[in-house]
């Protein structure tokens, strides 16, 4: 069976980095006899993403194409697809998009892999030889040490983070206006700082959030009622959902649903490569 092949766990950051980050996690995987490719799905966070052991490629543009470790997955409009042989290893941070870039000392930008010239590249090597020696706890407390010192360094106003969490507490699901109040700010000033620290609006992030939640419980929970979702996040309606979670996931939620029922997903329940489970 797929996932006794594979390993997840995730790890709460440090208090200093809980606006920030929204967890560390560790993936391991013995392809073994299993099909090499995995499928990400979008989601409203981006990723930091360290590997080891075999190439790690991807069809996100044409074809398969090697990827440097660490590179970033930023948020995605339509699902990715990887591939990998024998044994992979993955140590990532799940960062809030509209903090990654500042954290990172980046640029902000749309497009969902991003490779960069950038000094946490230097992590690679240490990582690799904690990695090797099954030191995963000794690992993430490096990568800690590097994202705390690098948390001080960045002077962020109190605007984008009580956007954000309101979003994240509404699951994406609060109309902008209501967002820009719990910012104590306007629709406007809102969004042009949203969007220069992010590279996306609220409103494409919302959206991400809200197509997240509906992947998920259709995921655990294929039975569900897809009109009775769309009710509860916040949808139109039904179709509203439907056309939505098409446009990020390349398929109905009722098709999503049934592979998810029959155990084919290829991110299995307990390997959620880049999607929270």
């Amino acid at each position: 069976m797929l996932s006794s092949k594979m390993q997840h766990q995730e790890f709460e950051p440090p208090e200093e980095l809980r606006d920030t980050i929204k967890c560390f996690w560790h993936n391991k995987i013995d392809f073994g006899e299993l099909p090499p490719d995995f499928e990400v799905v979008p989601d409203g966070y981006a990723e930091i993403i360290f590997y080891f052991g075999n190439l790690f490629s991807s069809s996100y543009k044409e074809g398969q194409e090697p990827l440097p470790s660490p590179f970033m997955m930023g948020l995605l409009n339509q699902p990715v697809h990887f591939f990998s042989k024998n044994r992979l290893e993955i140590i990532a941070v799940r960062c809030f998009p509209w903090t990654v870039f500042d954290l990172l000392g980046l640029p902000s930008g749309k497009g969902g892999m991003r490779t960069f010239d950038h000094p946490i590249a230097q992590l690679q090597s240490t990582l690799n030889k904690y990695v090797e020696a099954g030191k995963i706890e000794e690992a993430l407390t490096r990568l800690k040490q590097y994202f705390l010192q690098a948390r001080s360094q960045v002077a962020t106003g109190s605007m984008l983070f009580k956007a954000g969490a309101a979003m994240t507490a509404a699951n994406g699901t609060m109309p902008v206006s209501q967002v820009a109040a719990a910012a104590h700010a306007t629709v406007r000033t809102l969004e042009r700082n949203f969007k220069q620290s992010s590279g996306y609006t609220v409103k494409d992030v919302s959206g991400l959030m809200r197509f997240e939640q509906v992947r998920n419980r259709l995921w655990h929970y294929p039975d569900s009622n897809i009109a009775g979702l769309a009710h509860e996040l916040g949808y139109t309606d039904q179709s509203h959902l439907s056309r939505e979670f098409k446009r990020y996931s390349g398929t109905t939620p009722a098709a999503f649903a049934r592979k998810a029922k029959k155990g084919k997903q290829a991110v299995s329940n307990d390997f959620v490569a880049f999607v929270q489970a």
